[in-house]
């Protein structure tokens, strides 16, 4: 898609608006329904690289506010089938990255974090706009784990009534592009500049450009090893079917060379002629003829 046409579903532009603190902190407020003083922006943790697997974690927009909350947005226009996971993934590194901040961290530093997924597709097709999960006790559900990790899943894509004006509104505007109050409003002015800033077009070209061709290098990949195994697999199944047909024809040509020679006694003892032999045993009268000669020619090596 053109640049000048991307929405706010879109994860780049999504992450150039949240870059506006009182945008970002309202959309979080809204979701929330919380009040925050004032979110922090932790741009050098936007990647979270610090596996020995070398597999970085990059965050839409991760920000924490001044009780040290910690909040991971992710825009998500997709459903590629393992957001679940990827939201425990996500967890698993932020906690990482939280812990190796100093020596003296422990557990007990981790920080309450929400890990939320705005959605452009219901993943869990039960119709809601709003899936939030925390870790409770299954026997008793009253008990909570209280470990402080939480996670949001959200879908425009409902109609039913579960959730409050503000983020109905925003939800709509993700959906059709179309303000509905005073924040989208802001929202869709703020897009209007993301795509008319020149430096962020380059930016969103050369992410692309690098996109396109991760994703060749892939099915390149992809298309060598399926051609591999499907040589491998060609192979043994044309040796299969290559010892099948050999077997047939072995068994054939066993057949065959049985009635020559039960024909060939029944001619000598004259109990039947050439033509005869031919058409019941449905043999070429040539063939016949031929095995009569060699059987002549192999008679005096016999008597030996």
């Amino acid at each position: 898609m053109e640049y000048e046409k991307l929405t706010l579903s879109n994860d780049f532009i999504f992450a150039k608006v949240m870059q506006n603190e009182e945008l970002c902190k309202r959309l979080l407020e809204i979701i929330l329904d919380i009040r925050i003083n004032r979110i922090v922006y932790h741009e050098e943790q936007k990647v979270i690289d610090d596996a020995p697997d070398g597999k970085a974690v990059r965050l839409d927009v991760y920000v924490q506010d001044d009780e040290n909350t910690v909040f991971d947005i992710e825009m998500q226009a997709s459903d590629t089938k393992e957001l679940p996971k990827r939201s425990r993934y996500y967890q698993g590194r932020i906690d990482v990255a939280i812990l190796d901040k100093g020596t003296k961290t422990t557990y007990k530093d981790l920080n309450r974090s929400y890990i939320i997924f705005i959605c452009m597709q219901d993943i869990f097709g039960k119709g809601r706009h709003y899936y939030r999960f925390e870790n409770v006790c299954t026997e008793d559900t009253d008990i909570k784990l209280n470990d402080g990790a939480i996670k949001i899943f959200l879908n425009p894509d409902s109609d039913m009534d579960d959730i409050d004006e503000e983020l109905s509104n925003f939800l709509k505007y993700l959906k059709t592009g179309v303000p509905s109050d005073s924040f989208t409003v802001k929202l869709n002015e703020s897009v209007q500049f993301a795509r008319l800033n020149k430096g962020w077009k380059e930016e969103y070209r050369m992410i692309d450009m690098q996109r396109r061709v991760w994703e060749q290098e892939a099915e390149e990949k992809g298309m060598a090893k399926g051609l591999e195994k499907g040589m491998a697999k060609g192979l043994e199944k044309g040796m299969a079917k290559g010892l099948e047909k050999g077997l047939e024809k072995g068994m054939e040509a066993g057949i065959k060379e049985g009635k020559l020679k039960v024909v060939l006694t029944y001619i000598k003892k004259g109990m039947t002629t050439v033509e005869e032999a031919s058409k019941d045993l449905d043999i070429p009268v040539s063939e016949i003829e031929e095995a009569l000669k060699d059987a002549e020619r192999k008679a005096p090596l016999m008597a030996r």
